[in-house]
């Protein structure tokens, strides 16, 4: 009995010296003797666009203009921070990979030096570890938090990835701003285009037929038919007057030559408004719709024109802005890694493993026994 108390004493030092002490001993001497120091840099930015204007003029009183944030915009832009595009330009113009696996850091946190994967895609994986965007649902403030062993390579790093951000912004500005005014300068342009067709057509037609406006050409024709006509009835009537008062007057002749001759200009007038192939009615017909073609035509230059000036305006109103709100701070002392708390967490770490260990041997040996 006595000797298998000793075994059992035994076993569970042996036990404890393997999850407990062990374990302690080597986050003692790594964290405390061997972890490289890491340094943080924090910034903030939110990405916002103008606020879109109120409908009517009380919206416009009382929502008033402004700036709204918009966390799609945020997510786009945090999103290409962990991108490999970003990391490609910040490891060409700040060299972050050299720094990462320099010789100073210690063997577990230098990059390549466990699993000597020197890859692109093997910095990308170990670049997500150190580089941390936070978005604020509500606020939609982002946080961009930067790692690395020395303390100007954070910040340098922080500093770079905002200025990789507002380019992309701009980028996306310029590229949707040239998109908006090509299409609305097309729209233009083949408005301009069938507009001078349609002018041109309608002068081509004026210059074979001789005419201007068959419209205005045949109202002005009526009148001095009207008024031909006025004349002839007073002809006729004073005509009639003389052949029934003074049968033998001299005047009679002229006065019928004059009805005679005003009769024939009448008809002729008329068939000229109407009645021939080349009459101002006819003329009218195609006049109209080609009249008809050349003001759709002004009148889709001029929506056009008023097109491209809204996307004008549009373009310049809808530019996503990024505003930095915090500058990336200068870490003056390394934050990470925490060599007290990190002792600590193995050590109780440790003595749950011991424990529960320890219960399960214990239980094992009893039905053994």
């Amino acid at each position: 009995m006595i000797q298998k108390l000793k075994n059992k004493a035994h076993t569970f030092n042996g036990l404890f010296w393997l999850t407990v002490v062990a374990p302690t001993a080597l986050a003692v001497v790594y964290f405390g003797f061997m972890a490289s120091d890491v340094y943080i840099s924090e910034s903030r930015y939110v990405v916002r666009s103008p606020e879109k204007q109120a409908a009517s003029p009380l919206g416009l009183v009382l929502k008033g203009a402004g700036f709204s944030s918009n966390p799609g915009d945020a997510y786009t832009v945090q999103d290409y921070i962990l991108s490999r595009d970003a990391l490609k330009s910040l490891n060409d113009e700040l060299g972050i990979g050299k720094a990462y696996a320099s010789p100073d850091v210690d063997l577990f946190s230098r990059f390549g030096s466990i699993d000597r994967d020197n890859s692109f895609e093997a910095l990308h994986r170990y670049y997500q570890k150190k580089i941390l965007v936070q978005t604020d649902s509500t606020s939609s403030i982002s946080t961009l938090t930067t790692r690395a062993f020395t303390a100007q390579d954070a910040v340098n790093a922080n500093l770079k990835l905002l200025e990789l951000s507002e380019a992309l912004v701009n980028k996306i500005n310029a590229r949707g701003r040239q998109d908006m005014i090509k299409f609305a300068t097309t729209e233009v342009s083949q408005a301009a285009a069938k507009a001078k067709e349609a002018g041109l057509k309608l002068t081509a037609y004026r210059n074979k037929n001789g005419v201007i406006d068959p419209e205005r050409q045949a109202t002005a024709q009526l009148q001095q038919i009207t008024k031909m006509q006025d004349d002839l009835l007073a002809t006729t009537t004073q005509l009639a007057q003389l052949k029934a008062f003074t049968p033998a007057n001299p005047q009679i002749p002229a006065l019928q030559n004059r009805a005679k001759v005003m009769r024939a200009e009448i008809q002729k007038e008329n068939a000229n408004i109407n009645g021939s192939q080349k009459s101002l009615v006819n003329k009218a017909t195609d006049y109209q719709r080609l009249a008809i073609d050349r003001d759709l035509a002004e009148k889709q230059l001029a929506s056009a024109l008023v097109s491209l000036e809204s996307a004008r305006n549009e373009a310049l109103r809808q530019q996503v802005y990024l505003e930095r709100i915090a500058q990336p701070s200068t870490p003056d002392v390394a934050t990470e890694p925490r060599r007290l708390r990190s002792i600590f967490a193995t050590f109780m770490l440790g003595l749950l493993a011991w424990g529960v260990l320890g219960m399960l041997m214990a239980g094992v040996r009893e039905h053994q026994d």
